[in-house]
């Protein structure tokens, strides 16, 4: 039976937003130095059909844990430029749309976000040898010093946190195996992660259900439309670039020329303008 993609994050959603003990497993699994937390309620579990072809939108799952945090978890399966922005805005959010004007901070819960990544944010050569990324508000000077828990953000590398996977807590590596590897199966048959198992058997049930399979495809084309028109628009703007670069190289020589005596006339026909 061919396997839907846990990556795709309609079916990633299917996954998780029903089985609040897997990800809470997972939420754990990333934030292993931590001390576990507990996933009480889903807040957003619905998949409008509307959602399955809207561009640049992610189907992200919302929770909340005993102690009210809010949990943002995402599946992003595409690098767009401005996207630290996008995440920082929605966990911003998340936190302003908890108190009412006139109500006081003290009633804000922190906002946590575990964002896995299919591709590769930091890929600078000193940040290649990691894959787990903590953000939180901390100071320049004295990193130990962290201002408060209000926000924080998890970002995993998955293609990179499976090519290191020595670096990686047991837990979180079982994870992100089954997120690279699912299809393999001489490769999940070596986990022994319960809650990694246990997501293996509702994915082989989701891929079962044609309605499933025909929603996920439904999603991946539309992501597929989404990563064709970033590709063109970033294309456009690098030829335009290019162009632009070209005509100030020409208008630079063109004033060169003329200010060693060659005449404009003769200059503008030399360099074909």
């Amino acid at each position: 039976m061919h396997l839907l993609d846990p990556k795709n994050d309609y079916v990633f959603k299917r996954l998780f937003a029903v089985a609040p003990h897997l990800l809470t497993a997972l939420i754990n699994a990333v934030r292993s130095e931590d001390e576990p937390l507990e996933v009480i309620e889903v807040l957003n579990p619905r998949i409008d059909p509307e959602d399955l072809v809207g561009k640049f939108i992610v189907l992200d799952i919302l929770t909340k844990d005993r102690h009210g945090r809010l949990i943002n978890v995402e599946m992003q399966v595409k690098r767009f430029a401005p996207w630290s922005a996008r995440s920082t805005y929605y966990l911003a959010s998340a936190l302003t749309k908890q108190i009412a004007s006139g109500e006081g901070y003290a009633e804000l819960k922190p906002v946590i976000g575990i964002h896995l990544l299919d591709f590769d944010l930091f890929d600078e050569p000193h940040q290649l040898n990691q894959a787990h990324w903590c953000f939180e508000m901390r100071d320049r000077w004295q990193p130990t010093t962290k201002l408060g828990p209000e926000l924080e953000l998890n970002i995993i590398e998955l293609g990179k946190a499976d090519r290191l996977h020595s670096a990686c807590a047991q837990s979180l590596a079982a994870w992100v195996a089954f997120f690279e590897h699912w299809s393999e199966e001489s490769a999940m048959s070596q986990l022994s992660y319960p809650p990694v198992q246990q997501a293996l058997n509702m994915l082989k049930d989701l891929s079962a259900d044609a309605e499933t399979q025909a929603r996920a495809l439904v999603r991946e084309r539309a992501l597929h439309d989404e990563r064709t028109l970033i590709q063109a628009a970033e294309l456009r703007g690098e030829l335009r670039g290019k162009q632009e670069g070209l005509q100030e190289g020409l208008q630079d020589a063109l004033n060169k020329m003329v200010a060693n005596g060659i005449p404009q006339a003769q200059a503008r026909s030399i360099l074909g303008l």
